[in-house]
């Protein structure tokens, strides 16, 4: 078939309904650079612009048996390409809306956690300040420098048994006075660590 043959619409919609993967070639090199550049114009990026107008082909191509109702090529082409681009922009911005929504969601949880945490730690710093002054002791050893039961009780002139206890009570009192925090206290000793040793 003679590539002349499909200049008429009429023609290579005929050749289309028929699968003549020709005319499909010839009917893509005619109009992909055109709506390219008409996609363009839309999403402001020539990558983005080719890749949509070939899926307007790769729509055109399967639903070929079905296009006997196109009067003009050239216009429906273009009317493809153009609402392909608008669905893109749509669903784009729908994206950067949930990403901006979740920023500001994430934004605002982590101000709430930061002020959370620095009341916590304020409430824990003035709890240990008035623990019993060997417990606290005993304490500020086990959790601050990380010393064993058996350092802490060198230093202290007393046994591991009695460092224990004297730990256990001060996290009965700490659990007592940070009682709206119980569930923090364990994470929250552990942040304090590094941030007494700073």
């Amino acid at each position: 078939m003679v590539v002349k043959e499909f200049t008429s619409d009429d023609f290579l919609i005929s050749e289309l309904q028929k699968s003549n993967e020709a005319a499909f070639d010839y009917l893509f090199r005619k109009y992909y650079k055109g709506l390219c550049v008409n996609a363009k114009s839309y999403v402001h990026d020539m990558d983005k612009a080719q890749s949509l107008v070939q899926d307007c082909f790769v729509k055109l191509w399967s639903s070929r048996e079905n296009i006997c109702e196109i009067s003009n090529l050239s216009a429906y082409l273009a009317f493809m390409v153009r609402n392909r681009c608008i669905d893109h922009i749509r669903k784009t911005r729908a994206q950067e809306n949930v990403y901006e929504k979740l920023e500001k969601k994430e934004a605002v949880s982590n101000t709430d956690e930061h002020l959370l945490h620095s009341e916590f730690e304020e409430k824990l710093r003035c709890a240990i300040s008035v623990l019993p002054k060997r417990s606290k002791l005993a304490f500020e050893y086990s959790r601050f420098e990380n010393l064993t039961y058996k350092e802490i009780g060198d230093k202290m002139d007393i046994s591991g048994k009695a460092v224990e206890a004297l730990v256990s009570r001060a996290l009965r009192l700490l659990r007592n006075d940070l009682n709206g925090y119980f569930y923090t206290v364990t994470i929250g000793l552990l942040v304090l660590c590094k941030f007494f040793q700073a």
